[in-house]
């Protein structure tokens, strides 16, 4: 059955081309002047990634949009982790010794929900436990936040796009003032974008990568963002991209990943990019408005697209207060 016959949502999700309509609401204008901010798998320099606690740790620091990985449970139910296993960012191996390589595939939510997913980050974090997109969709609500979704390795999970649009759906994240500034699907894999994009023409989305120029045309047909390393980055780079229109007529956009120091990331926001993701979103943020006013950025410690390093002395730094018992 088709998304709109199981999701009453009118307009707003639906096959077709991506073409703008009267009544579809527009798009909101590209960013301008001071990069985004996105809070990498949570604030996730301060606290486990993917989990209700890196969310938490976001907010705390004042920060509006949260970027997230999806996956699907064997028995079918939607949950935030980034590797295709549970075993860096879970105690798994313990728990279910015999199960290796302990694909989140073949792994029922009730099995995942057993698992810590806190400890292996900081003792003050143990028991700490994997969401589920819709427990993620509810704390964001209960923030104000927004979302920045990838969708990890779609290959593995047949039709999660249509899965993941009716969560979207369900919690009331596809209605107009979502769709205008609060929501944004991303994948590295082109088919997967494509296929959020013909099913929701209106869901803004996000390729990660870094498509030669004579490809971005065609990238340009589908999404409205190319979402690159930051490492990949010139200026000529960022302007090509922004040059482009892309669905509905709106120029695009150029994310980028991973930054964790200051100088990299004024750097970054004098080429033109529109968001820059970090897992120490707080930091990043303050070097931007201090550029703005003339500042040096501090000097920090890049730390690449892969896990985040611990900082025991950031997050010490970093308050507890309101976080709830089902961030736990």
């Amino acid at each position: 059955m088709g998304l709109t016959l199981l999701v009453p949502i009118g307009p707003w999700v639906g096959p077709g081309s991506g073409a703008a309509t009267a009544s579809a609401l527009p798009l909101p204008p590209a960013a301008v002047g001071t990069p985004v901010v996105v809070a990498h798998r949570g604030a996730s320099g301060h606290a486990p990634e993917n989990t209700l606690a890196a969310v938490d740790a976001a907010a705390e620091q004042g920060i509006s949009w949260v970027e997230v990985d999806v996956q699907r449970t064997r028995d079918g139910e939607l949950v935030l982790l980034h590797d295709t296993t549970l075993r860096r960012t879970t105690d798994v191996a313990e728990r279910f010794p015999d199960r290796a390589p302990w694909y989140v595939g073949d792994m029922d939510l009730a099995e995942v929900r057993r698992l810590d997913a806190g400890s292996w980050f900081s003792p003050e974090f143990a028991g700490e436990r994997v969401p589920t997109l819709r427990e993620l969709l509810r704390r964001l609500d209960h923030h104000g936040q927004r979302l920045l979704l990838e969708i990890k390795a779609p290959s593995r999970y047949p039709g999660i796009e249509r899965e993941i649009l009716r969560e979207l759906a369900r919690e009331g994240w596809l209605g107009p003032m979502r769709l205008y500034d609060s929501l944004i699907l991303q994948s590295f894999d082109a088919e997967s974008v494509r296929a959020v994009h013909r099913m929701a023409p209106q869901v803004k989305t996000g390729f990660l990568g870094s498509p030669e120029p004579g490809e971005l045309a065609d990238h340009a047909a589908f999404t409205h963002q190319i979402n690159s390393r930051y490492t990949d980055l010139t200026a000529d780079r960022v302007a090509a991209v922004r040059e482009l229109r892309g669905p509905h007529g709106r120029r695009m956009e150029v994310f980028t990943w991973t930054v964790d120091d200051g100088p990299t990331a004024v750097r970054l926001a004098g080429m033109g990019v529109d968001g820059i993701i970090t897992n120490r979103p707080g930091e990043i943020r303050d070097a931007l408005r201090g550029a703005d006013r003339g500042v040096p950025a501090p000097a920090g410690s890049p730390e690449g697209n892969g896990a985040p390093g611990v900082d025991p002395l950031s997050r010490a730094r970093l308050p507890r207060a309101g976080r709830s018992p089902a961030a736990r």
